[in-house]
């Protein structure tokens, strides 16, 4: 299967975009990587945020492209990116018609991904990222990257590093997923610090807009906070912003920045989402792929959780020590997350 790759213009309409599925963002990854496209099998990826939102997304499209690589001439890959939460379903019966995989990435696109694996049972489908309690039916296997996980970190880290013992959480959307996340977040700064207050939570209403998650992070910090964490994709750049007016910091990920590239990051979690597609992939070729429920994180050789924390000094040290120490009981089972 060839595609002639085309860039998505910012302004074309999502519904242009997904008929237009081999462009729009729907080129070949094997194209993207620089190899040839074509195989036997077939693998499609919905996207529906940005591939360069330095977030949840861009992580898995890194992935992406090297599964791509590996099973060049093996299987063919394509996806759309940016799709508007309206056009879900209708960009997975594009890919299900044509594909023996389909891949969809965060758990916004649950009910779409578990409605159209129902109408094509014949077809595989794998949700990364959905609700961590839901279930897989037969035809559609969920691959939980453990946000929860990653986000008990980092309400840990955020306590720790804390002077002023008030931490906060913004999320994208009020998702099951980021709501559970939030929870984690808190339970992680109060097993850290059991005398820190966790602000509530704040739900943005979309992961990508910075100006909104700046205003959430600003009355954070006017609140008392000085460390934040946050499940967001662009957004977490007006959460940096905000930082920077306010003497604030934020636990940045699941892509990590070199410590010090931006001051307002206290640390970062690093969360391999586009493995994931990777596992997926192998486990089509091999012939071994099911509808299962796999649970990624600490105690996964790969892709495996972690957080790393900036900056030097006895407190960093110290807080360094204290992380460690949880990180182990999170490996160990005796602390869990859901």
């Amino acid at each position: 299967m060839a595609h002639t790759p085309l860039r998505r213009p910012g302004a074309l309409a999502a519904g242009a975009c997904l008929a237009l599925l081999t462009g729009c963002g729907g080129a070949s990854s094997a194209q993207d990587a620089g190899q040839s496209s074509g195989g036997d099998l077939k693998v499609g990826v919905l996207f529906p945020g940005s591939l360069s939102d330095d977030g949840f997304m861009e992580s898995a499209h890194r992935g992406y492209q090297r599964a791509a690589k590996q099973h060049t001439g093996k299987v063919a890959f394509s996806k759309v990116e940016q799709v508007q939460a309206a056009d879900y379903e209708q960009a997975l019966v594009r890919f299900a018609t044509h594909s023996d995989l389909v891949i969809s990435l965060g758990g916004q696109t649950d009910a779409a991904v578990r409605k159209v694996a129902a109408r094509f049972p014949k077809v595989k489908f794998a949700e990364i990222g959905g609700p961590a309690d839901a279930e897989p039916t037969a035809n559609l296997a969920l691959y939980d990257p453990q946000q929860a996980q990653a986000a008990f970190l980092s309400g840990a880290a955020a306590a720790l590093l804390s002077k002023k013992d008030t931490v906060g959480f913004v999320g994208g959307a009020e998702l099951p997923a980021i709501v559970n996340a939030a929870k984690e977040f808190e339970r992680g700064a109060k097993t850290a610090d059991p005398k820190v207050e966790v602000l509530a939570p704040q739900y943005v209403g979309d992961f990508n807009d910075a100006a909104k998650s700046k205003q959430s992070a600003l009355a954070d910090y006017g609140a008392g906070a000085d460390v934040l964490g946050q499940i967001l994709n662009l957004g977490h750049k007006g959460i940096a912003q905000a930082a920077a007016g306010r003497d604030g910091r934020l636990v940045g990920g699941p892509l990590a920045h070199d410590c010090g590239s931006d001051p307002a990051y206290a640390g970062y979690v690093e969360t391999d989402i586009g493995a994931e597609i990777e596992y997926a992939t192998d486990q089509l070729v091999k012939g071994a792929w099911k509808a299962e429920s796999v649970h990624f994180g600490l105690t996964f050789a790969t892709p495996h959780n972690d957080l790393v924390l900036c900056g030097t000094g006895d407190a960093v040290t110290a807080a360094k020590k204290k992380l460690d120490a949880i990180k182990a009981k999170l490996a160990s089972g005796e602390i869990t997350t859901r």
